[in-house]
């Protein structure tokens, strides 16, 4: 079984920068998306940027273009996302996740999830 452990959250201040890492461990083949996703306090959990592992297609939501990169190192299981010119809606719970059976849009098929790294940024 698989596990995604997220790293690179802390707090900043708007317009600073943080790069977030995912580690996946368990498993010897590849993913076909992974994807950052957020949910704020009283939210609903969103889409941040997502990646056809097989492709190396990337989606972003309109909030965060042109601000936030997702990249993937897949000799070493890593995904990032590079977080620059962060603004205070931008502070939520931020999760990797990722789909190991097939692809989706968005990966919002995506079934392994890990616990999450808190991103606050302050104004």
């Amino acid at each position: 079984q698989v596990h995604l452990v997220e790293s690179g959250g802390g707090s900043v201040q708007a317009g600073g920068s943080l790069r977030l890492s995912c580690a996946a461990y368990g498993y010897t083949y590849s993913s076909y998306c992974m994807g950052w996703f957020r949910q704020a306090p009283g939210k609903e959990r969103e889409g941040v940027a997502t990646i056809d592992t097989r492709g190396g297609t990337t989606v972003y939501a309109d909030s965060v273009k042109g601000r936030f990169t997702i990249s993937q190192n897949n000799a070493k299981s890593m995904l990032y996302l590079q977080m620059n010119g962060l603004k205070p809606e931008d502070t939520a719970m931020y999760y990797c996740a990722a789909d190991y059976r097939r692809y989706s849009p968005n990966c919002v098929g995506a079934e392994t999830w890990g616990q999450g790294t808190q991103v606050t940024v302050s104004s």
